[in-house]
């Protein structure tokens, strides 16, 4: 043997022997990276963003998303994307469809209190407008619930699922579950 091997291998008992001593461990843990530290809080909060009232910006975020949901079909079938993230991005088409609905609503309501202060002439015109606004952004808010409330049952059974594959844990699942009754609870 050369005097360097053996070196190396007296090197690495005494390091063996010291470290059994002081109880240190070799492993070494990788710093905490921020992306990993979210907590579900936070998440939970950013689903509910707070409405747009830029109609332009909205109805160009729209025809975005619907461009994007409409190629995660394809992409899905040929195994590039994954079920979860198609259909997110087909609510995201809905939860757009909303915003820029009420976003709309808000608009036509300015517009009808701007005409009311200034002539009672076309109230009827401005009136119609309003209702039809308002129809309009209740049918596309009732939707939107609709489609939150079928992706949380998605995500419920795709996490059972994961459990009895042992890829999950009984948090996940119920979790699921919490997100699913807030969504199906009756509206105060």
């Amino acid at each position: 043997m050369s005097r360097f091997a053996l070196f190396g291998i007296l090197t690495l008992i005494a390091t063996v022997l010291n470290a059994q001593e002081s109880d240190e461990s070799f492993e070494i843990e990788p710093p905490l990276l921020p992306q990993n530290l979210k907590n579900d809080s936070a998440q939970e909060k950013s689903v509910v963003p707070t409405p747009v009232l830029d109609v332009a910006k909205l109805e160009k975020d729209l025809e975005r998303a619907q461009r994007s949901a409409a190629g995660a079909e394809r992409l899905y079938k040929m195994g590039a994307l994954a079920k979860v993230e198609a259909e997110s991005r087909a609510l995201r088409v809905v939860r757009l469809q909303s915003d820029l609905e009420s976003a709309r609503l808000a608009r036509a309501k300015e517009e009808a209190l701007a005409q009311q202060t200034q002539t009672n002439t076309n109230a009827t015109i401005t009136e119609s407008d309003l209702a039809r606004a308002i129809q309009v952004a209740h049918a596309a808010a009732a939707k939107r619930e609709q489609a939150e409330v079928e992706a949380a049952e998605i995500n419920l059974h795709r996490q059972e699922k994961l459990l009895a594959l042992g890829s999950a844990h009984k948090s996940d699942v119920a979790r699921a579950e919490q997100k699913l009754a807030e969504l199906k609870a009756p509206k105060n």
